[in-house]
């Protein structure tokens, strides 16, 4: 079983995408982006990776190909294949059983229209159980500055979203809304990486650096 959340360094990209930037769609020169995504494979196996467009489409993986399935969540119960969720601001949630695994993209969209609920009772039809969870870096509560709108259409559904930046200003926490939904659903096992990408300068974070790359959240059986 592989979990893992990689970061930006340990790859060829230059400049703003530095070094280990795995998103083809963020600007930074296509082969360099391939290599990176060789690196990974030659490290964790063939790696399947989406395209992800902040909605709840959740695609089933057969086998590893280059085309990009659009969807915000992959699930495999195919042992040797390594799916892949890129983010850089976002949540990339993986989830774990002998079973079945699962990649999802959590961002403010993502836990508004569940997600994660729905690849987590997809991964239990399939037969997934004992499901656990990894929540990677992300966005902190402190960092995740809103309009009032945005604050009160999330924390109406996600109460325990609600937070303040350090100067008082409207925030969300999603990690922390993400974290009760998943053991409203019944995990009970669920690990929660802190980093906030804004503070790690370690990490891509669209929110600080406008244009930038993406890491990622890696998980196979």
């Amino acid at each position: 079983m592989l979990t893992i959340f990689t970061n930006r360094l340990g790859g060829i990209s230059q400049g703003v995408y530095g070094s280990l930037n795995l998103g083809d769609h963020v600007g930074d020169l296509a082969a360099d982006v391939l290599r990176n995504r060789e690196l990974i494979s030659d490290l964790y196996g063939p790696v399947q990776f989406m395209n992800q467009v902040h909605g709840n489409r959740i695609a089933i993986i057969e086998s590893v190909t280059d085309e990009q399935p659009t969807a915000d969540a992959l699930v495999t119960g195919i042992p040797g294949i390594t799916l892949a969720v890129m983010v850089a601001d976002c949540i990339p949630l993986l989830l774990t059983s002998q079973q079945v695994v699962a990649a999802v993209h959590v961002g403010r969209r993502g836990l508004v229209n569940q997600v994660a609920i729905k690849t987590i009772e997809l991964m239990r039809e399939m037969g997934g159980k004992d499901i656990a969870a990894s929540i990677g870096p992300a966005i902190c509560g402190k960092c995740y500055e809103v309009s009032a709108d945005i604050h009160n259409e999330v924390i109406s559904q996600f109460p325990l979203a609600d937070s303040r930046t350090i100067s008082g200003s409207l925030a969300l926490d999603l990690p922390k809304a993400l974290y009760s939904e998943l053991q409203g659903v019944g995990i009970v096992e669920i690990s929660n990486v802190s980093q906030c990408t804004v503070e790690d300068g370690d990490l891509f974070s669209y929110r600080r650096d406008g244009v930038t790359g993406r890491q990622t959240g890696l998980v196979s059986l």
